[in-house]
């Protein structure tokens, strides 16, 4: 049994002034290691039907080919489950050692099948056991400990089956499915998600079973990162060291996608938190393993840097958002929100185009600028004052000369006019004399 730490109240991660990657124990899922001295592996998960073998499999065989490490696959029923047993087939004969992992929600007799078939499972505490009911209502002490044990009944037979075949587990916290035990008690916060995960752990270490891995997702990104360094201070607190999974749920497509990921994963991976990563685009789940890639790799060869004092006492609270509180100046601090800045002091030149990519788009004919939802607060333009005022002196000129090339359009298009109606008054009067006076 471990025995409880003293650390320090802020204490997530090794140093916060160095990069150093938090040692944890190394997991064995098939052939491959996550944690311990292992690289950041690197994963996904399947779209198919699960009933649909051929589409698994050679979505999972693609997948493996783009560089996905571990292949996780949705197992929502038992039938589902045991299919798994000719997905691997398949996979294997076609020459893929990749580890298979099976995906469980609200179904234990599915992960009993499937931990008999794949390398490892994932299990979400929130409705593993628990069925979502929106109840509002006060545990006692006595209460939610009869819960817990329901928990432990249901549970164990999977612990036991994974120990006796080798299989690894995910104990995978969502922030969007906790269960109303630990909304009622905890609420929808960093620490309510730690708790649920510790609540099966808790019973993985009474059965000395320790192929874990941990994982705290959320689509919040703030959420996410919050709830993963409370869960390894928790974790470091009571001498744990289990291997962590790293994601943020429905990231989307796009640029935004890979953006809330590089977000979220980023700044644990600058923390030395993670050992494994996936990221989670509403794409075709090939296209994840690039940016996966892309955010790893960095870690590899990780260079170091001039020594930064060590901090003795962090000024800010890790696990919970307080905004520092700051005077105003103009638009910027106090009640407002963050401002955005454009950086132009190096631009050689600035110019309506320059504007065009913060989202400033100058229409020369109407002399007016349109600007979007995106666009930066302010620009930082450092000496370049005449540049700009060069800009602004052309946009004048450019202006006048579209007025006065307006005003030459107008006087051509009058004479034209002027002319027609004489013609029309002429013809007119040739048919029906008298017309040309009331014209």
């Amino acid at each position: 049994m471990s025995e409880t730490k003293i650390i320090a109240p802020w204490q997530y991660c090794p140093s916060l002034t160095r990069y150093e990657r938090w040692r944890t124990r190394e997991v064995r899922i098939g052939g491959i290691g996550i944690g311990g001295s292992n690289p950041i592996r690197v994963q996904s998960m399947t779209t198919t039907d699960t009933m649909d073998t051929a589409a698994t499999v050679a979505q999972s065989i693609r997948m493996i080919e783009a560089g996905c490490e571990l292949v996780r696959i949705t197992a929502p029923s038992k039938k589902d489950a045991e299919n798994l047993a000719e997905i691997k087939k398949q996979i294997r004969a076609a020459g893929f050692s990749a580890p298979l992992v099976a995906d469980i929600h609200f179904t234990p007799n599915a992960a009993e099948v499937a931990a008999r078939i794949v390398e490892k499972v994932r299990v979400n505490p929130g409705n593993y056991v628990d069925k979502k009911k929106f109840d509002v209502r006060e545990y006692t002490d006595a209460e939610y400990a009869e819960e817990l044990e329901r928990i432990r009944e249901r549970f164990t037979p999977l612990v036991r089956i994974c120990k006796e075949h080798g299989t690894a587990m995910r104990i995978g916290t969502n922030h969007g499915s906790l269960s109303d035990r630990i909304l009622n008690r905890y609420g929808d916060t960093p620490q309510g998600m730690v708790e649920s995960a510790f609540e099966f752990l808790r019973i993985c270490r009474d059965e000395n079973y320790h192929e874990i891995v941990l994982s705290m997702k959320a689509s919040n990104v703030q959420v996410m990162v919050q709830a993963y360094r409370l869960l390894v201070h928790r974790m470091m607190a009571e001498g744990w060291d289990y291997p962590l999974h790293l994601g943020v749920t429905e990231a989307g497509d796009g640029e935004d996608g890979r953006v809330k990921s590089a977000a979220g994963i980023g700044a644990l991976l600058e923390d030395g938190i993670g050992d494994t990563v996936r990221v989670s685009l509403t794409e075709e789940p090939e296209a994840e393993i690039p940016v996966a890639r892309a955010l790893v790799e960095r870690y590899a060869r990780r260079a170091g840097h001039d020594a930064i004092p060590a901090i003795e006492q962090s000024p800010l609270d890790p696990f919970a958002h307080v905004r520092r509180t700051s005077r105003e100046v103009l638009n910027i601090g106090a009640r407002h929100v963050p401002v955005v800045m454009a950086d132009l002091s190096n631009r050689a030149a600035i110019t309506p185009a320059t504007l065009f990519a913060w989202g400033y788009r100058y229409s020369v004919p109407l002399d007016k600028w349109n600007i979007t939802d995106q666009a930066c607060d302010f620009a930082f333009i450092g000496k370049n004052t005449h540049r700009v005022r060069d800009t602004r002196n052309a946009r004048r000129r450019a202006g006048a000369r579209h007025m006065a090339e307006g005003e030459a359009q107008r006087a051509a298009l009058s004479l034209h006019q002027q002319e027609g109606l004489h013609r029309w008054r002429g013809a007119a009067s040739a048919v029906q004399p008298g017309v040309r006076d009331l014209a």
